[in-house]
């Protein structure tokens, strides 16, 4: 059977964040969304204004008689909820991830190494060979890989593959000689080079370490980063995602998105973190302030007003900075990036230019550091720094005497649920039984009166919101392993699930007045999906079709009923 929406592929060649919306009134709907106060709320119609945002919603009957000439949509009894918000991905990135070498589904070293000799013979002409996705957990090697090993799949030209966590990078012999690292290359600041027994490289270099290949790797152009967008934007889309909080804008990828924006050519909303390892776009956003609507024109669907740094790197590679040492590996305790008062510093000067003060940290110790810069801005700058809404991505592993920390501090924690069940197979290997407490320790922060806000770290991460939504319930893995969850009793309830990737998210963001809900006011962000997240099964999650995504009253993705 087909959507009753008779018009909809009309309207879908018309879903561009430019095209004026159209009233419309949503009937036979299930209807669900979360009010103000987080309660579960539903209804079975809804009507839109001519300016994209909801005007009411509840019984037809009621909403009929005002409706005018509103377009009469029937949604066919399917459940209707708002739009949904990841809060922590990278919109460019996984573009580029659909276009390029992607090792995240080899079983094995020997799988990883065919697809690179197949994907650098099918491109004779690449100078580089580039992707990702490699992860030495999950092909249980116990090591990281080498450059040896890469050597077999190619030799003559420099390999770079990225880390499935973007914190460390595996080369081949080629691409470490073109980076001139030898013996004598010292570790720099924030990054370890992986050597062996003699002292040489070994072809693995982490977080810090990765600037010194990446350097000579060839940049991409703006029609490359177009079409990453392009790929993007049509995937989280098709997933019911309906805006992104994308952590780490470069100046390349905010002078597109502007553009795009300004031309009304963006159908997804996208919530900017620029990147402060860029000192040159930082110093020109410092000196302009926040991007809020791109010069007014872009309906809400760019706004950049946060800022992106880093305390420290990735569990999975050690990187990730601990207080005492990793329980599997006691010779260290991961990489700090920098000391205490050069995070510090730039924390105060981006929140002093107006920006959102966003830190990476996922060790305890990074954890710590974020923590302290962000009080001293509470105490310096009082309600001006609290109001920014300053935020932790990824809090991941978090020493139990600073999870009160964060509600003090009103900073929010940006968790990502699905990193949880992947890190599961590694994660209380790396701290042990007693530091594995406080990490992931979702309803901890709750329970301490923290905010949390949900996304999935895309491409980190596969974007599908249905498995956050999955994995912050059950604490399992997609094969329902471990059963009954891995530390269940930090996993979130179906209503506070859904708060996290809804109004959670948008308040992190600073647009809860305008999506995360339907309520009336609220922008018109919404999607028609074949089940009901309250009421299905956790595992019947997984298996949820988007039929319809809507932003601002516009149809912007069609699927398959």
């Amino acid at each position: 059977m087909r959507f009753p929406l008779f018009f909809a592929a009309a309207l879908l060649t018309l879903g561009g964040g430019g095209v004026c919306a159209q009233a419309l009134l949503v009937h036979n709907a299930r209807g669900v969304t979360l009010d103000e106060q987080g309660r579960v709320v539903r209804f079975d119609a809804m009507q839109v204004g001519g300016d994209g945002r909801v005007q009411a919603i509840g019984k037809l009957a009621a909403l009929q008689a005002r409706a005018g000439d509103a377009q009469r949509i029937d949604a066919g009894g399917r459940v209707l909820l708002p739009g949904l918000i990841d809060a922590h991905g990278h919109v460019l990135s996984l573009g580029e991830a659909r276009r390029s070498l992607q090792l995240r589904d080899t079983a094995d070293l020997a799988a990883a190494l065919a697809a690179v000799k197949a994907h650098a013979a099918a491109r004779p002409q690449a100078a580089w060979i580039t992707g990702g996705g490699w992860n030495q957990a999950q092909w249980q090697l116990g090591r990281f890989p080498t450059a040896a090993e890469l050597d077999t799949a190619e030799r003559a030209r420099p390999v770079f593959l990225s880390r499935v966590d973007g914190h460390a990078g595996w080369a081949n012999s080629r691409a470490l000689q073109i980076a001139g690292i030898t013996r004598d290359t010292p570790d720099p600041a924030g990054g370890r080079i992986e050597r062996d027994a003699h002292g040489d490289a070994t072809g693995v270099l982490v977080d810090g370490a990765m600037g010194l290949v990446e350097r000579h790797v060839p940049g991409e152009n703006a029609a490359e980063l177009a079409a990453h967008l392009d790929t993007a934007e049509r995937e989280l889309l098709s997933l019911g995602l309906t805006s992104v909080h994308d952590a780490g804008i470069s100046a390349a990828a905010d002078q597109l998105l502007r553009q795009r924006a300004a031309a009304g050519g963006l159908k997804i909303r996208i919530y900017g973190m620029a990147r402060g390892s860029d000192e040159a776009f930082m110093a020109r956003l410092r000196a302009s302030g926040p991007l809020l609507d791109a010069e007014g024109a872009s309906e809400g669907h760019y706004v950049l007003r946060a800022v992106k740094l880093f305390a420290d790197g990735a569990l999975g590679s050690r990187g990730a900075a601990l207080l005492a040492p990793y329980s599997d590996a006691p010779q260290t305790r991961g990489l700090l990036f920098q000391p205490d008062a050069v995070l510090h510093a730039q924390m105060r000067a981006a929140a002093k230019a107006g920006f959102q003060v966003n830190v990476h940290a996922i060790g305890d110790a990074a954890n710590r550091q974020a923590l302290a810069g962000f009080e001293a801005l509470q105490q310096e700058l009082g309600a001006r720094s609290t109001a920014l809404r300053h935020r932790i991505e990824h809090a991941q592993v978090i020493a139990l005497a600073d999870i009160p920390r964060f509600a003090k501090a009103q900073v929010i924690a940006s968790v990502q649920p699905t990193h949880a069940t992947s890190d599961m197979n590694m994660a209380e290997d790396r701290v042990g039984p007693q530091r594995i407490q406080g990490a992931y320790a979702w309803q901890r922060l709750l329970k301490s009166g923290a905010r949390l806000a949900c996304g999935s770290d895309f491409p980190v991460e596969e974007p599908s919101p249905w498995a956050g939504l999955y994995a912050a319930i059950t604490r399992e893995d997609a094969s329902g392993k471990p059963v009954g969850g891995w530390y269940r009793q930090q996993a979130l309830n179906p209503v506070q699930a859904l708060d996290c990737f809804t109004r959670a998210a948008a308040f992190a963001g600073h647009a809860e007045k305008d999506v995360g809900s339907l309520t009336p006011g609220h922008r018109a962000d919404f999607i028609l999906v074949d089940r009901d997240p309250l009421t299905s099964s956790p595992a019947a999650l997984l298996k949820t079709r988007v039929l319809q995504t809507w932003v601002g009253g516009r149809l912007v993705y069609q699927g398959q009923d």
